[in-house]
């Protein structure tokens, strides 16, 4: 499964990528006051234009290196320090935004096959960027399921209007590769003749791949596949849709031995997700989660079992922008009061770090600050998925607070920030903060966008049609456990941003 974990991953960075834009035009402030803002030389970078598309200011010093430490107005040489911040994603990564099993036909009392004329239906509740992938055995074989292709079907057209239609065209006739093929319904290891579960020769062609290209074992004619099945798409409401996957009464086939023999569909397993070749890749064995007990035995247990474990939102954490501010002070925000305007929405709405890293040096207390947006050890700038770190180092001194924000993505306007007043960088005593400093960190609703599902509302960061569009919101900063309007539920801050501060 490395490849369906790496194609996720990709996946959902190009999704936050896309969804967050950018501003050329705004540079951020890269040093401190003597430094001149965005300068390039003394070792700043160049102050990470557009938010996520160039690297600078990210995984550095963030342009501060040449601010020194004991300049005028930092407390003296004697006692400033030299802090480095890691800002580390340590949610878990999931394959699926959700899934299920399908295995009662409607109308039945109990679980079993489709037979024709029967159909299996299921409701799922989409995003714009999910698609859905689903794998259903055709009894009486080895080995064959019916599936979409590796790009599973879309449930929203590219204008993001869900749609109502007949799928059937996008589903294959597959060959799992685990079972060499005999023939239908007469061969000894199809799954109504075998003795036992899982039985029959191996294939000598181990790779999933369409029926119509496989030359291994007996080779059969099956009829036309929309003869056999018909997939609908029916949007009801919101972002949810109702699946068909209907047996059609025509389904059936003759053997050798001139007998019409009609075609059951097994229960199967359906998933979102917003990665290609989900459950299967064309030409690749097929993955061991139990894709071959549906194709060989029309079993989905194991299958809906690790699709269920691997099925949840993954929450990255945007590119985003520190501050260095004298204790007390309220740079960023003000618990319950109107988004200053100075670029804390764009951050809590579209993960662009941009407009905030422009207006820096205009917010109140400012002695220096700098973008973060590019994880440590990547080349390009970008958010970090579960695993990734974000790194940038200043210099402080006595009475010094530093505060930042970076959005929890995948959400409408939620973000990671300190409290109000920052995190102050030094005690009573002037002892230097280290450690672990997660718990000084909340997830803050930005009140400047209604609240959807996360990773599912239309105008969440990664399904959204275009940055900063959705409904009004509350009016005000407040800590998201606050939003008494929102029923959603959202992880800790603590269990997706693990942040740690070291001094030299």
């Amino acid at each position: 499964m490395k490849l369906t974990n790496l194609a996720l991953i990709v996946g959902a960075a190009t999704a936050l990528l896309g969804a967050c834009s950018s501003d050329d035009s705004a540079e951020v402030a890269g040093g401190n006051n003597t430094a001149g803002g965005a300068g390039k030389g003394g070792g700043t970078s160049e102050g990470g234009k557009g938010g996520l598309e160039s690297a600078g200011a990210a995984g550095e010093a963030g342009g501060l290196e040449n601010a020194g430490a004991g300049e005028g107005g930092e407390g003296g040489a004697s006692s400033a320090q030299t802090f480095t911040v890691l800002l580390e994603n340590i949610a878990p990564s999931k394959l699926f935004t959700s899934s299920g099993v399908f295995n009662t036909p409607v109308g039945a009392l109990t679980a079993g096959p489709a037979t024709p004329g029967k159909a299996y239906k299921f409701t799922v509740d989409a995003g714009r960027k999910q698609k859905l992938h689903f794998a259903t055995m055709l009894a009486a074989t080895n080995d064959l399921f019916f599936a979409p292709s590796g790009d599973g079907i879309p449930l929203y057209l590219d204008d993001g209007t869900p749609i109502t239609a007949d799928v059937t065209t996008q589903i294959y006739l597959w060959d799992a590769g685990t079972e060499l093929n005999e023939e239908p319904f007469l061969g000894p290891n199809t799954v109504t003749r075998q003795a036992a579960a899982n039985t029959g020769p191996v294939d000598t062609n181990p790779n999933v791949r369409k029926i119509s290209t496989v030359t291994e074992g007996f080779v059969f004619a099956y009829p036309a596949v929309t003869s056999m099945i018909k997939v609908t798409v029916t949007h009801t409401t919101g972002t949810l849709f109702d699946i068909t996957i209907e047996d059609l009464s025509t389904a059936a086939l003759t053997t050798s031995d001139a007998v019409s023999h009609p075609l059951p569909l097994s229960p199967g397993v359906w998933v979102l997700s917003s990665a290609a070749n989900s459950l299967f890749t064309d030409q690749l064995p097929a993955p061991a989660h139990g894709l071959e007990a549906i194709a060989e035995d029309g079993n989905p247990t194991d299958l809906g079992a690790y699709a269920s474990t691997s099925s949840g939102i993954t929450y990255p954490a945007s590119p985003g922008a520190w501050l260095l501010h004298p204790a007390g002070k309220k740079p960023l925000f003000t618990a319950g009061s109107k988004d200053y305007g100075k670029g804390v929405e764009a951050i809590a709405e579209d993960g662009n770090a941009a407009p905030l890293g422009a207006a820096l040096t205009s917010l109140d207390g400012y002695i220096k600050g700098a973008v973060f947006n590019t994880p440590l050890g990547a080349s390009t700038a970008g958010p970090i998925l579960p695993g990734s770190k974000y790194q940038f180092t200043l210099a402080a001194s006595p009475g010094d607070s530093l505060s930042f924000a970076s959005m929890l993505a995948a959400t409408n306007d939620v973000f990671f920030a300190p409290k109000e007043t920052g995190i102050p960088l030094f005690d009573a005593g002037g002892t230097a903060l280290t450690g672990d400093v997660s718990d000084q960190v909340y997830l803050w609703d930005a009140g400047t966008e209604g609240n959807e599902e996360p990773g599912i509302g239309p105008n969440t960061v990664t399904n959204q049609l275009q940055p900063n569009t959705g409904t009004p919101g509350e009016g005000k900063v407040q800590l998201l456990s606050a939003v008494t309007t929102d029923t959603y539920r959202y992880p800790a801050a603590q269990s997706v941003l693990k942040v740690t501060i070291s001094v030299k």
